[in-house]
């Protein structure tokens, strides 16, 4: 098949986060298949703009914003409908990555008006009236295009309770887990314990958070280093103001897309102390490398990591993640072990041969029911 995979956002930072990891991830576990995988989006931060990321042929078009004050809803990137116009007959199926943003949307309508089949997932980005402006675009555009859909991913109950609320009872819902290839596992050393939060410094990931549950620890005694890897997205003085004094508290600044793995490997638990968290991409790479982890009742993946045992689920706040975190540093065994734990299930439940398989069965459906 000839596949058209859509995401709002490629930057050698991986600023938008989870999305692109899993179309990427998508793109590459459908092209060992043997599909023509194209992985289309707007694009900035790069001196010389990329055609292939980890062996997936990009079409990209510079972004630009449009409506500033916004974040990335703001975003345009009226390139990429040129080039679809240009090419609409090289495609069998599109997989749109949706958000009520300007690069989607726009793109979205297109594909329904050029009639090429297509589905949707929303990786919980279309939550009702999380914006203010969301009910207009809903209405103009984002209802349409979930009910022109051939399916429509969710990853949780509450997201496909929210897209019922949106686009209403007759919209085809189909579950569908991120996946995650098979990294290789931690080779953590017996020295000083590490620490690691990796996200963008938003304030819906919490990271001061983090940042005073390890200086709680600090003060108490705890053995432990404490590592915030990622962009900043507004928290970032505050988090470098916090840590000033305190050389066990380091912020790495942003890492290239795709290394978040990597860096994980090297430390001994993964926090991320984010609120109204769909379904972290991040989570799942850590548990794939084998670290336990630490995260938030409120975080789409507390029944996966509470049901195998791979870490802690706490409340969100700062007491709550340093008695999660002390109960981890304090007991390695205990923690090697729960993070075993979190490795096997990523494997056996959301392995990417999984994942591809049901994308393939969906796209057929797809085309043949164009």
């Amino acid at each position: 098949m000839r596949i058209l995979q859509a995401v709002t956002l490629l930057s050698p930072d991986g600023a938008y986060g989870g999305p692109v990891r899993v179309a990427l991830n998508q793109s590459a576990a459908l092209r060992k298949l043997g599909h023509d995988v194209t992985l289309s989006a707007g694009v900035r931060g790069y001196e010389s703009i990329p055609v292939e990321q980890e062996g997936v042929p990009l079409a990209l078009s510079p972004a630009r914003t449009l409506v500033p004050g916004v974040g990335f809803a703001g975003l345009t990137a009226p390139g990429l409908l040129r080039w679809l116009w240009q090419r609409r007959r090289e495609f069998d199926v599109v997989h749109l990555h949706l958000a009520r943003d300007l690069v989607l949307l726009p793109l979205a309508v297109l594909v329904r008006l050029l009639g090429i089949p297509y589905v949707v997932q929303p990786h919980g980005m279309l939550a009702p009236r999380s914006n203010a402006l969301a009910p207009l675009l809903d209405l103009l555009f984002v209802r349409r295009i979930l009910r022109g859909a051939a399916e429509v991913f969710y990853l949780t109950e509450l997201e496909r309770t929210d897209l019922t609320t949106i686009a209403g009872p007759t919209v085809r819902l189909t579950a569908l887990h991120n996946g995650v290839p098979a990294y290789e596992p931690i080779e953590e050393s017996g020295d000083v314990p590490e620490v690691l939060y990796l996200a963008r410094l938003h304030e819906r990931k919490r990271p001061v958070d983090f940042v005073r549950a390890a200086s709680a620890l600090l003060a108490d005694g705890v053995d432990a280093r404490f590592a915030l890897v990622g962009p900043d997205e507004g928290e970032g003085a505050a988090v470098s103001a916090l840590i000033a004094q305190t050389a066990a508290i380091t912020w790495e600044g942003a890492i290239a897309s795709g290394a978040g793995p990597e860096r994980m490997r090297s430390a001994s638990v993964y926090v991320l102390p984010s609120v109204n968290e769909p379904y972290p991409m991040s989570v799942l790479e850590a548990m794939s490398v084998g670290l336990p982890v630490v995260i938030t009742h409120d975080c789409g993946l507390a029944d996966l990591v509470t049901r195998t045992q791979s870490g802690i689920v706490c409340e969100p706040g700062v007491e709550p993640i340093a008695a999660a975190v002390a109960t981890l540093v304090r007991d390695r065994v205990a923690a090697r072990a729960a993070g075993a734990r979190g490795r096997a299930a990523v494997l056996n439940e959301l392995g990417m041969p999984r994942v591809s398989e049901q994308l393939q069965r969906s796209y057929r459906c797809a085309i043949e029911g164009s």
